[in-house]
């Protein structure tokens, strides 16, 4: 017995050292533990001027479209891992931390506002599927990065999908208020701010993000330290006369298309739907209940069933 309590002290107190020393061990562990369920490999590649991070899986059929998964403000590729994982093997899937974002390279100094970062995209898309164009899904800011891709370059993009996507000016609600007064709503500065963000972005408590300490504390101390650069990104993309730019181009866009929104939607006020379909008429609309601004986490299996229709209109209606 007393050999059994002084291994167990032993254990505790390694993992408190370990915890102590990397106390974000346990969000990446579980980050591993779902890029291992979706069935999702970690690369690397230099595009464009940047060294990208990116979670990567083939497709059951070597025939299958490309879908490429861009992430939104303060996002990072593991959004949408559990989007992966509905998915299954039906498309090649890639899912890149942007530049500047997660563990994608961060240039001093660099700008990486819509337009900037529509550029990074088509890059990355003709680097890793040359001569074959994909399947662009985009989520909030990166909503608005793909439906610039989209116009800019439709030899690039089969289709697009807009999850929830920044760039038209939708109604008001207290998050779009207080960015065009100058503040980030997504500031995080301690615990309750922390809890705040969570809260702002998803509706469904189920899907809300595990966040045990000291892995919280790790992240607050890693949001206060992009503060100021989530501040500048936040400048270009929403109060700047390039916010609106994305819905003004998606005019333009001619490919099949999905708009996908939450009801609950407390970030991208859902008025902006209809304000992207009358720009994009051909584009299928869904609007899902329950859930709020991250549909790829809170309703991962709806989200999934609508890109693998929008998928099917660029094979013929193969689905």
């Amino acid at each position: 017995m007393r050999w059994a309590l002084a291994l167990a002290l032993v254990v505790v107190v390694a993992v408190g050292i370990v915890l102590w020393r990397d106390p974000f061990l346990l969000v990446r562990g579980e980050f591993e533990r779902q890029r291992l369920a979706a069935g999702l490999s970690r690369s690397s590649v230099v595009v464009d001027g940047h060294r990208w991070v990116y979670a990567e899986r083939a497709a059951d059929a070597a025939d299958a479209p490309t879908l490429v998964l861009v992430h939104g403000f303060t996002g990072s590729k593991e959004n949408w891992y559990p989007l992966a994982r509905a998915l299954g093997g039906r498309y090649r899937l890639l899912i890149p931390d942007l530049p500047g974002w997660g563990q994608s390279e961060r240039k001093p100094g660099a700008v990486y506002g819509f337009g900037e970062q529509a550029a990074h995209v088509d890059a990355f898309i003709r680097a890793l599927s040359p001569g074959r164009p994909v399947v662009l899904v985009g989520h909030s800011m990166g909503g608005g990065i793909a439906a610039l891709v989209a116009a800019r370059h439709p030899r690039d993009v089969a289709a697009v999908a807009l999850l929830d996507a920044a760039g038209v000016r939708f109604k008001d609600n207290q998050f779009g208020l207080d960015v065009l007064a100058g503040r980030n709503p997504f500031a995080v500065e301690d615990e309750a701010s922390l809890q705040r963000y969570i809260d702002i972005v998803f509706h469904d408590a189920r899907a809300k993000p595990w966040l045990p300490w000291p892995a919280s504390t790790a992240l607050i101390r890693k949001r206060r330290a992009d503060a100021a650069f989530e501040q500048g990104v936040l400048a270009r993309i929403g109060r700047s006369e390039e916010s609106l730019l994305p819905g003004e181009e998606a005019a333009r866009i001619r490919q099949p298309a999905l708009l996908l929104w939450c009801r609950q939607d407390a970030v991208i006020d859902p008025s902006a739907l209809e304000l992207y379909a009358a720009r994009i008429p051909q584009a299928r609309k869904v609007l899902l209940d329950g859930c709020g601004h991250m549909s790829l986490m809170e309703r991962p299996q709806a989200v999934a069933e609508a890109l693998v229709a929008l998928a099917g209109d660029t094979q013929g209606g193969a689905r």
